[in-house]
């Protein structure tokens, strides 16, 4: 085959094989609901929103923009009508459009930090919790191993929340198989929607996430033992009305073997990577 004809049959090759491999288009949904905040940079906003057909429940949700023009003039109370785009990594809104504007209904239910944040070198918060297999256990009864501790729960639709948590939590798990991680490291993953995250749904989400039991465990508890334990993490939740509607901040903990908090990763920046590092500090 003359050698510039098999070139070109390489090169289509190449743009074949990367074409299979581009993640697929976002999903577009329209929503609809009330801004509750807008972020000092203007790159968040929160809305109470309606139901969005074929995706989510009506709940209080903070969604990120990619143009800050969109919130720029957007007021708490402003009702308003927008797109939602959800990739298989990532949700933003694309377009927003004010409609309206209400006063807010009755304040929502909330669970705020009851008792003073640890800092790094303090004793970890403990709590009894319950796993996947309906056995009570002590947080602190993993002392002598390092633990990766984050708070999920399993409804939660948006692909970068707790789905990523999950995601960053298979990164690491699949680190200490490779030995690139301690090998003892235990991965917790906390639910904080306890009525409906019972250790079955736990169990069955566990098995679709890949966790292997040695490594990474899911639990729960109920709500006032889970509000304590988050709330001195820095966890926030707002139950707002009916129990699908929940809106929370993201807190992932990294403890030490002797049960001392090395470090609270805040959001959904933080890589594996990091969260390895911080597994290995004494």
């Amino acid at each position: 085959m003359p050698r510039c004809v098999l070139l070109l049959v390489t090169v289509a090759a190449i743009l074949a094989t990367d074409g299979c491999r581009r993640e697929p288009p976002a999903r577009q949904f329209p929503l609809t609901g009330q801004v509750l905040s807008i972020a000092a940079d203007g790159m968040e906003i929160t809305i109470r929103h309606d139901e969005v057909k074929g995706f989510m429940p009506a709940m209080v949700m903070p969604f990120k923009v990619r143009d800050r023009a969109l919130t720029t003039g957007r007021l708490p109370g402003d009702l308003v009508r927008a797109t939602l785009q959800v990739s298989e990594e990532e949700s933003w809104l694309s377009a927003l459009e004010k409609t309206g504007w209400a006063p807010f209904p009755e304040k929502a239910e909330s669970a705020e930090p009851v008792l003073e944040l640890v800092k790094a070198g303090d004793a970890a918060p403990d709590a009894t919790l319950i796993d996947q297999d309906k056995r009570a256990f002590r947080l602190s009864s993993l002392r002598g191993a390092p633990v990766l501790l984050t708070f999920i729960y399993t409804r939660c639709p948006l692909p970068d929340f707790c789905p990523r948590m999950d995601r960053q939590f298979q990164t690491v798990q699949q680190a200490v198989k490779e030995g690139r991680a301690p090998s003892d490291t235990r991965l917790v993953s906390v639910s904080f929607d306890p009525d409906f995250d019972t250790p079955d749904v736990l169990k069955a989400h566990a098995a679709a996430v890949g966790a292997d039991p040695h490594t990474w465990t899911f639990a729960t508890a109920p709500r006032p033992a889970i509000e304590q334990l988050g709330g001195r993490l820095g966890l926030s939740v707002i139950r707002d009305g009916d129990a699908t509607s929940l809106t929370h901040n993201l807190r992932t903990a990294v403890i030490d073997r002797t049960g001392r908090l090395v470090t609270i990763f805040s959001g959904n920046e933080w890589t594996p990577a990091e969260a390895i590092a911080a597994l290995g500090r004494r």
